[in-house]
C-alpha cells in the first residue's frame, strides 16, 4: 500500500485493496463510504458482462471472481472505457462524480474524465497524475469519503492493517 495523505491510498494487487476493504469493513466502516479504480480485466475468468441488482454487481458468463467479493459490498459498481487509461472497474461515490463530469463536459486543467472526478473528490493535479500512473500500471486506488472522523478512522485501521 502506498499513500501520501488520506483519502487517497494506493494498492499494488487488487487482493491487497480487497483485504483493505475488508479490514474497514471488519472494523464497522461504512463501506458505502469507500470507492474503487481499477482495470476491468483481472480475473481468472472471463465473464460477458455485468449487470447491478440493489447495488450488488453479478457477472453474466462466469462466476467472475473479480467480480463477487469486495465489490458486491461497495456502492454503484460499474465499468467504463476511459480514454488514456482503457477498461476501467469502479464502485462508490467516485462512480456518481465520475458521471457528473462526463454529462457536464467538467475537464479540469487537460486531465482525463476520471482525474476531474479525483480533483472533485479533493486530489490535487499532481496527485491526479500520480493516481492515473498507478492504474496504467494496473494498481487500484481506494478512497475514502465523509467527514474528519471517517477519514481518521480509516486511517487508524489501515494503519494497524496487515495488507
Amino acid at each position: 500500500m502506498e499513500t501520501d495523505n488520506l483519502p487517497f491510498y494506493v494498492y499494488d494487487t487488487h487482493a491487497e485493496a480487497d483485504e483493505a476493504i475488508r479490514w474497514l469493513d471488519r472494523s464497522g466502516f461504512d463501506v458505502k463510504k469507500l470507492s474503487l479504480v481499477g482495470k476491468g480485466y483481472h480475473t481468472e475468468e472471463h465473464p460477458v458482462g455485468f449487470y447491478t441488482t440493489g447495488d450488488r454487481v453479478k457477472t453474466w458468463g462466469g462466476i467472475g471472481a473479480f467480480w463477487g467479493g469486495v465489490w458486491g459490498l461497495l456502492l454503484a459498481p460499474a465499468v467504463f472505457f476511459l480514454p488514456g487509461l482503457g477498461l476501467m472497474v469502479m464502485a462508490g461515490p467516485v462512480v456518481a462524480t465520475l458521471i457528473g463530469v462526463l454529462e457536464g463536459a467538467v475537464v479540469v486543467g487537460g486531465v482525463s474524465a476520471l482525474g476531474a472526478a479525483l480533483m472533485q473528490t479533493g486530489a490535487s493535479k499532481d496527485q491526479v497524475i500520480k493516481y492515473e500512473t498507478a492504474l496504467k500500471a494496473d494498481k487500484y486506488v481506494l478512497t475514502v469519503h465523509g467527514n474528519a472522523d471517517d477519514l481518521a478512522k480509516a486511517r487508524a485501521v489501515l494503519a494497524s492493517a496487515t495488507v
